[in-house]
């Protein structure tokens, strides 16, 4: 079984661990970090849901497609669309918290 929407979870997440109490990087740098993981995962996410596109409809047609590999690749799509979602809604979350921050 493919992992890669776990992966790229996990990627997302790596280059903001942090070692000790002194930064590691820039903040431009955290930023362009951060943008391409994001881009990256997204990338992903497209292409995960491509694939299940691709073979939902080669099942559809009625091609000589194995329907267990049609229904793990619409499952695969399925998770990693629901981590997706729930990543975008904790960096939300994260972010009306620190709106309501009182400097």
């Amino acid at each position: 079984m493919n992992s890669a929407g776990i992966n790229s979870v996990t990627q997302m997440v790596k280059p903001f661990e942090t070692k000790g109490s002194t930064p590691t990087s820039t903040p431009y740098e955290a930023q362009k970090s951060f943008s391409s993981v994001l881009k990256q995962s997204i990338e992903n996410l497209n292409k995960t849901q491509l694939q299940s596109d691709v073979l939902t409809e080669k099942l559809a047609r009625g091609e000589n497609v194995d329907l267990h590999q049609v229904m793990i690749s619409s499952q695969k799509a399925s998770i990693t669309l629901q981590a997706t979602m729930e990543v975008r809604n904790k960096v939300i979350e994260a972010y009306q918290e620190i709106m309501r921050m009182q400097v």
